[in-house]
């Protein structure tokens, strides 16, 4: 990732495995030097430099982060359930240059799970472009 380049995009915090209520949206940025994940109401969920940043991408499309020794499921889309994104959250991507569009999602994640998949595979990229440690 450049120095002067920026990404950021809504994507949802998985808080329970069963509970859809608990996927809530949170602003993910990818600044240069930092990564930061801000709630509904602009609370910073997490935040650190990526290079400090374990990740995995599971086979689902779950990002799996963990930063300051905390372990954080991020996926590309909520659940029936899952609070809309907050008129703050949508202004703060505006704000910064969106990630670029991702058109590697296959057929499948397409129909069934909006590219979900696919936005959380570049995430993955991405942050190995800013030089997370990643699995």
């Amino acid at each position: 990732m450049s120095e002067h380049a920026g990404y950021a995009g809504i994507v949802y915090w998985r808080r329970s495995l069963w509970n859809g209520a608990r996927c809530v949206p949170v602003v993910l940025s990818l600044l240069p030097g930092e990564l930061r994940a801000q709630d509904r109401d602009g609370k910073v969920v997490f935040q650190g430099d990526p290079r400090q940043v374990d990740g995995r991408l599971t086979r689902l499309g779950t990002l799996l982060v963990t930063v300051d020794g905390k372990r954080y499921a991020l996926v590309g889309r909520g659940g029936d359930l899952s609070p809309a994104p907050s008129a703050g959250q949508q202004a703060a991507v505006s704000a910064v240059r969106p990630p670029p569009a991702v058109t590697d999602g296959g057929a499948v994640d397409l129909l069934l799970n909006g590219g979900a998949a696919a936005r959380m595979r570049a995430w993955h990229t991405w942050l190995g472009g800013a030089g997370a440690r990643l699995r």
